[in-house]
Formats: structure tokens, sequence, C-alpha cells
């Protein structure tokens, strides 16, 4: 019998952008690894056009110790998702716990709200720069950051380079 892949969380709301969820999704695949798509709820979310992906499971029902790491991509899904405890304690738990947490774009507010980016050198969109600021993290105009085991993109353009230096961290 084959071992289980470790477990990557992709965290979804309603507005997710599209591209942000689906390269990672399928590109931890690729990397061997199964993709777990949290959410409050355990259903099918819109993403920001007509796209729509079911969530595998809720958040109150996942715990950071069964995963491997956490990407939480950006739209204007992140807005929703930093209101959920359950979410954010996913995300606090692997940053503590030392897992490679990917942020991409607007998925700065969840980092934030998770508490993980205090004295940490990141990026995010740049309409999140002051939020970032704000919430003490060093602010990098620079497309894709690496601070230890957070990886932080500003734009859906960054997603090669984001990915490869999120994988990078296994």
């Amino acid at each position: 019998m084959d071992a289980p892949l470790p477990t990557i969380a992709l965290l979804l709301e309603d507005n997710f952008d599209e591209q942000e969820f689906i390269y990672p999704y399928y590109r931890v695949q690729e990397a061997g690894f199964k993709p777990l798509v949290v959410a409050p709820e355990a259903k099918t979310y819109a993403g920001k056009t007509a796209f729509t992906f079911a969530a595998d499971v809720a958040a109150a029902d996942v715990r950071a110790e069964q995963l491997a790491g956490v990407i939480v991509p950006g739209g204007y899904a992140p807005d929703r998702v930093r209101r959920y405890p359950q979410m954010l304690d996913i995300v606090h738990a692997a940053n503590e716990a030392g897992k490679p947490v990917g942020s991409i774009c607007h998925a700065s507010w969840v980092i934030i709200s998770a508490k993980i980016v205090a004295g940490r050198m990141l990026t995010g969109h740049p309409s999140t720069r002051d939020d970032l600021e704000n919430a003490g993290a060093h602010y990098s105009t620079e497309r894709v950051v690496v601070d230890g085991n957070l990886v932080t993109a500003q734009h859906y353009r960054d997603l090669p380079m984001f990915m490869k230096a999120f994988l990078e961290r296994f």
C-alpha cells in the first residue's frame, strides 16, 4: 500500500482569483502533493468570473498538523476568508510549525489577520502595502519574497516564481 501524499491546503471563498487558485492547485499535484481545498463549508464557491470550485472540507475539520503547507490565493476571497477564525487558525498554526505558507496578491489580508506578518519581509498587491506595514511587516516591491517559511507574491503574473519558491521550502 502506498503512503498517503503530503497535503497542501488551498483556502477558498467566494470571489477567489481563478488563476491564483487553479495554477497552485495543479502545481502542487505535479510536485507530488495532494491539494486539499479548505473553506468555511464544504460546498461550491464562485470565482470572480463564472468559474466555480467545490471545497473538499470545512475549515473546522482541518488541523494544521495534518498539512505539509498552506496556500492562500488572492482575489476578493481573502477579505471573506479572514472573517473565519478556523481559517485563520490553520494559517497561524502552520506558520508556528514552520510549514510553508504562501500568500498571493490580496491574500495579505489573511496573513495579517492570522497575525504572522510582524517583523517579516514580504510583498503583496501594492494596494495592501499600508495594511501590511500597519501590521508590522516590512514591505518589499519585489514580485516574490521569501522570509523563512513565508512566501509572498504580488500578482497572478508572479505565479511561476511564487510556486517555485513555495515548493523549494520542501
